[in-house]
């Protein structure tokens, strides 16, 4: 089951979602990694890199390990489970709880179609049988 702490995690900004985004994709990445990573989507200084990274740390996204004298970050969690602790807090603080309630809500707002709600039924309804 979670962890308590990832659980409750702050929620990622904007600046920060696209630092995650590089670290998830280069696991094992340097401060200095990340500012050349995301230079051509946004030109950061070496403090901010770092600054930001220390709040993820701090957040509970990212961890360290030194080797030398550089910090090698990498991700606590994979993309996959913090959007789903993401989405589950979302349904606990708009839906009551009910997973129903968001779904049939995208749905009425043609975020979702009835036939790609189906199609997910089908998914998992696969998934569990495979397990069984």
């Amino acid at each position: 089951m979670f962890n308590i702490h990832r659980d409750r995690r702050k929620a990622l900004t904007p600046l920060e979602q696209l630092i995650m985004d590089y670290v998830w994709a280069h696991p094992g990445c340097t401060a200095e990694m990340c500012r050349e990573g995301v230079a051509s989507q946004r030109t950061l200084k070496d403090s901010t890199i770092r600054t930001i990274l220390r709040n993820l740390e701090e957040k509970g996204y990212v961890s360290h390990e030194v080797n030398g004298r550089t910090f090698v970050y990498r991700a606590v969690d994979t993309a996959r489970n913090v959007a789903v602790q993401a989405a589950q807090q979302l349904i606990d603080r708009f839906c009551g709880g009910s997973v129903e309630e968001l779904l049939v809500g995208l749905v009425d707002s043609q975020v979702l179609e009835p036939k790609q709600l189906q199609q997910l039924a089908e998914k998992i309804a696969s998934r569990k049988e495979k397990k069984a």
